[in-house]
């Protein structure tokens, strides 16, 4: 099922991407994108009504009101009455619905006043504007009138699961029986189309990580569903500068606002991930789901509010766009770790003769993240595996330690850290990097594996984080 989305585009994808990147990268990417296909085996199964039963009497108590606030401009009537049927289907029932319609004609104020006077239903709520303040702006009304804990966004052409509100409300109460406050939450999401019978197609799954700073700042990852607690989201809004990005530019800011109360190990578990598909987002010609040209101008607001973020860090870096449409990079003008004080080590990928990747970022259990990976694959439809992330570990023949680390990482391997030049091919060409040298140390694979594990978990004791640079690369025939 999720081919029939896919597929339509593959064709102008491969196109677009081979005008961008060349005839290599072109090549590899549809390829992978081939293979991807090929395995994917999704199918979105929504709660039954018993479950959905139980989850309305479970949650029934429970105090939290979630704003859903939804900017409507000239929206079809079928996506409009799909989305409000969504929002009114929830099992959790802490809900008000704020619609913000710029709209010039009366088409949408006549479909919802008729749902209104049909239902009887006083959590929703309508604003007819005639001045379109723009996507942000519109939001924003919404906004400053939600009376809710939590205020979350929702396109006018998108869904939401059933028991999206249902999961969202169960991992708050549980953050807050553990002592936390939650600030910001997020869901997986799916994509969705629909035939000419209007028979819905789900498919393209994202999965998501956990928090994860440097995932974000390689790509809003945590995109929809989200909801940010009404007093952060009131105090920052929307801007309207980065009209395109404006969800991405928010992620961003709340974690700037996190980053005043302390280090990024004090707040990480204030943003909160719900696994599960709660949002679907909906493909057509003029949506980014579908289409990523579409609105080519939102990669360009993504990277202005990314550099904005960085800046007001105090990080010297350029933000670029990789080879991927609203995938970043930080170029940073130093070497990263006079950048940033919060990373402790850097490391990177390890390829075997196949070109594939054999060692380089690791789990907590010592499992090789992305194992067998091919180097020009990048991991699918969200290029994970090309993206700069914190991880719990790096392998010790391709990291780079931070001077106040060094004597750590003599502790453990029992040799003087010194390091060494390598080259390493980038998408702007060649350049030299800086590893460890551990040609003096005698280790088998899993010998090199424990000691990568244990200087990780060092530098996380210490308060560092440790970050994975795919762009950093060592090959088992020259390097090692």
């Amino acid at each position: 099922m999720g081919n029939r989305i896919i597929n339509w585009n593959n064709l102008n994808k491969t196109m677009r991407y081979l005008k961008k990147n060349g005839i290599r990268h072109a090549y590899y990417a549809a390829r992978e994108r081939i293979e991807e296909e090929r395995k994917e085996d999704y199918c979105y199964r929504p709660p039954s009504e018993e479950a959905l039963g139980r989850q309305r009497r479970e949650t029934a108590d429970l105090p939290y009101l979630f704003s859903i606030v939804v900017p409507v401009y000239e929206t079809r009537e079928e996506f409009l009455r799909a989305m409000i049927d969504s929002v009114r289907q929830q099992s959790y029932g802490g809900w008000e619905l704020l619609l913000v319609d710029a709209s010039s004609s009366d088409a949408v104020e006549k479909i919802v006043r008729e749902i209104v006077e049909e239902q009887q239903d006083d959590r929703m709520k309508y604003w007819h504007f005639r001045e379109n303040k723009g996507i942000s702006g519109n939001t924003n009304v919404g906004i400053e009138r939600a009376s809710g804990d939590y205020i979350a966004l929702l396109d006018h052409d998108d869904l939401l699961a059933p028991d999206a509100l249902y999961h969202m409300v169960k991992a708050l109460q549980t953050a807050k029986q553990r002592g936390r406050n939650p600030v910001l939450l997020y869901s997986d999401e799916d994509k969705l189309e629909s035939s000419a019978s209007g028979q819905l197609y789900y498919g393209s799954p994202h999965w998501k990580e956990e928090f994860n700073l440097d995932l974000i700042l390689s790509n809003n990852y945590i995109c929809h569903f989200t909801a940010v607690e009404a007093e952060v989201m009131k105090s920052l809004q929307l801007r309207g500068e980065y009209d395109g990005a404006q969800d991405y530019d928010l992620v961003l800011r709340v974690i700037g606002k996190l980053y005043e109360t302390g280090p990024v190990q004090d707040f990480m578990h204030d943003i909160v991930h719900v696994p599960g598909i709660l949002y679907h987002w909906r493909c057509h010609a003029d949506s980014t789901a579908a289409n990523t040209a579409s609105k080519s101008y939102a990669y360009d607001a993504g990277a202005a509010a990314l550099q904005d973020f960085c800046d007001r860090r105090g990080w010297k870096g350029k933000v670029g766009h990789s080879l991927h449409l609203g995938f970043y990079q930080i170029h940073y003008l130093p070497d990263i770790l006079t950048a940033r004080q919060d990373v402790g080590i850097v490391g990177g990928r390890i390829l075997d003769r196949g070109n594939r990747i054999c060692a380089g970022a690791y789990q907590e259990d010592g499992k090789c993240m992305y194992e067998g990976l091919h180097r020009e694959y990048s991991g699918g439809s969200t290029h994970r595996a090309a993206l700069k992330q914190d991880v719990y570990a790096v392998d010790i023949r391709c990291m780079q330690v931070r001077p106040e680390l060094r004597e750590v990482f003599a502790q453990i391997t029992g040799a003087a850290y010194r390091e060494r030049r390598i080259s390493c091919r980038t998408e702007g060409g060649s350049r030299e990097r800086q590893i460890a040298d551990v040609s003096g140390l005698c280790c088998d694979e899993a010998g090199y594996r424990k000691l990568s594990l244990e200087i990780g978990r060092a530098a996380a004791q210490r308060g560092y984080l440790v970050l994975w640079d795919p762009g950093l690369t060592c090959n088992t025939r020259v390097n090692l």
